[in-house]
């Protein structure tokens, strides 16, 4: 890692209708619009669909350090990130998140311990560290056979 501070720089363009084009130097442009539940477009991400895939996105890659720094094996993670916008004293904002990661993990691993790095990559993920809103942890940890690893 590189010493911090970092420094992240996205810039978006739209004109009054249509989508929002969102991109960063090096990296594909992403066309966004606002969700459904706001009137836009199915099909499309969202400011706020873009921000549960940030978390989900941050949560995973704090867990491989978490993972690696305490030698834990594991097969597979998925994530599923649900989150609450809320009207909450005059602001639309995200009052809760809830953070369901699904690990994998090889049948000599300890789940006591498997948890317990599920739950450190939740202190180490600077999105939510970076939030406001109430973020939640529900973790699954299950056994994978030596043969489905292999598959």
């Amino acid at each position: 890692m590189q010493p911090l501070p970092h420094r992240y720089h996205v810039q978006a363009v739209a004109a009054a209708t249509g989508s929002v084009m969102v991109g960063a130097a090096g990296l594909p442009d992403l066309e966004t619009h606002a969700p459904p539940e706001f009137g836009g477009p199915e099909g499309f991400w969202s400011p706020e669909t873009l921000l549960a895939a940030a978390i989900s996105d941050c949560y995973i890659l704090s867990f491989r350090a978490a993972a690696r720094a305490s030698k834990l094996e594991w097969q597979n993670l998925e994530v599923g990130v649900d989150a609450l916008l809320e009207h909450v004293d005059g602001i639309t904002r995200f009052t809760r998140v809830k953070i369901s990661p699904r690990l994998g993990i090889p049948p000599t691993v300890n789940e006591a311990t498997a948890i317990g790095v599920l739950h450190k990559a939740k202190r180490m993920c600077l999105v939510t560290n970076s939030m406001n809103a109430e973020c939640e942890l529900a973790t699954l940890v299950y056994s994978v056979a030596v043969a489905q690893a292999a598959g």
